[in-house]
């Protein structure tokens, strides 16, 4: 009797927990760039089945968001870095031309704080990762990012380490669309796969 009442206490709590969630999503369909929008003139394309951002001419900032605003949720993706790996995932970001409003969770070349918290054209940096996490980014390898955001709190794990996890009021506020991120200066490049989010209440 105990047996089933433990069962029936931890399927209600399961359900209560879970229930508002929605099923994860791909928001990359491997085939084309339905979904998204590019802001800028750099480089966003598909090969092999892959999201490719990749410097263009003009060598500057380039952002690819999706057309659908995400507020709570947990997106996970996996990127390699070829060449100078310089790069990003925003959350909460809205765009007028190139300038972004919003928070964006590093992607770096080594010793960069891939994994930290960035707050582009306001406070700046708002969590770097720890020096010994440094090694965690395989730089020219496949790496697995995972980015949870609820109310005015994000959390990011680069490979199965959790990297960073803070609170913050004005994080609370912000509304916008999931972004990848190519920085200016030219000689990125910087492969994508795996995209999918989950909504949660």
């Amino acid at each position: 009797m105990k047996k089933l009442m433990l069962i029936f206490i931890v399927g209600v709590f399961t359900l209560t927990t879970f229930a508002g969630n929605k099923d994860s999503k791909w928001i990359f369909t491997g085939k084309n760039l339905d979904g998204w929008i590019i802001h800028g003139t750099e480089k966003w394309y598909v090969e092999d089945g892959l999201l490719v951002c990749e410097s263009g001419p003009d060598a500057e900032y380039g952002y690819l968001s999706t057309e659908k605003s995400y507020y709570n949720f947990e997106l996970e993706l996996e990127f390699l870095q070829e060449a100078n790996g310089n790069s990003g995932v925003f959350f909460r970001s809205t765009f007028e031309g190139t300038k972004v409003s919003g928070w964006q969770v590093e992607v770096a070349p080594p010793n960069h704080d891939t994994g930290g918290i960035y707050e582009s054209y306001g406070r700046g940096w708002l969590v770097q990762i720890e020096d010994e996490k440094e090694n965690i980014l395989k730089m020219g390898e496949w790496n697995k990012m995972k980015i949870r955001v609820v109310d005015g709190r994000a959390t990011t794990w680069l490979n199965g380490v959790q990297m960073v996890d803070i609170e913050d009021e004005k994080i609370a506020e912000g509304k916008g669309s999931i972004a990848l991120q190519i920085h200016s200066g030219g000689g990125i490049k910087v492969k994508w796969r795996n995209l999918k989010v989950q909504e949660l209440d």
